[in-house]
């Protein structure tokens, strides 16, 4: 008999219709922040990898996550109920900020969708870090748990709607708010953004050494 921890789902918290963030028993599982790992139901067929939503220092593991048609393995985790087993692997990545001379340095986040999921660890986290977090996102009501960050160094770009702090996308904003060189770069989304943003911070000065990059499928 294997004594693998279980890894049960205490709640399931709804952000949007079709935006949760789901909550499981952490046990001594250890992970950087910024990492992911790969999750699903319990002897489901295919698990998926999320990164992870909570800091490192919480008594729980929590995963942002959004329940598009065709991603069975999100469906069926946004359907699921508290003491339901999840399996969980990993922790992988290299997409993390390591705790020596997080103070001395300035970051700049550009994240679309869910993919501000390892952002919002690495905040709770580090709370003194200083960053600029830039939140590419469709409507209003997808700016998830805005109060976990500080609001000055938030911006939202908002493209289907009016409401955030600035419309249209993160390509838009970054033309019209030049990073600064030598600002430590994280980008986190779909592979179409983060191929532009890339080049985009290139052009405007930003060396390669200062650009990690985190694709979501």
């Amino acid at each position: 008999m294997s004594d693998k921890p279980r890894h049960l789902v205490q709640s399931v918290r709804k952000l949007t219709a079709t935006t949760f963030v789901i909550r499981i028993d952490r046990h001594a599982f250890r992970a950087l922040a910024g990492q992911h790992v790969t999750l699903g139901p319990h002897q489901f067929a295919i698990n998926r990898e999320f990164s992870i939503y909570s800091s490192p220092g919480d008594p729980y593991l929590e995963f942002l996550i959004i329940a598009r048609p065709g991603s069975e393995t999100a469906c069926a985790l946004h359907q699921a109920k508290p003491g339901d087993e999840v399996d969980l692997a990993g922790p992988y990545g290299e997409f993390f900020i390591a705790d020596p001379g997080v103070r001395a340095r300035r970051y700049l986040f550009v994240a679309t969708g869910v993919g501000i999921a390892p952002f919002h660890c690495f905040v709770r986290h580090f709370p003194e870090l200083d960053y600029r977090l830039i939140h590419g996102v469709s409507r209003v009501e997808d700016r998830y748990d805005l109060a976990d960050y500080a609001r000055e160094r938030y911006v939202a770009c908002v493209s289907r709607e009016e409401g955030g702090d600035f419309r249209g996308r993160v390509t838009d904003y970054l033309r019209e708010h030049p990073a600064e060189s030598d600002r430590l770069c994280y980008i986190c989304g779909h592979s179409a953004m983060v191929a532009n943003v890339y080049d985009l911070l290139r052009d405007q000065g930003v060396p390669s050494d200062n650009l990690l990059t985190e694709t979501f499928f």
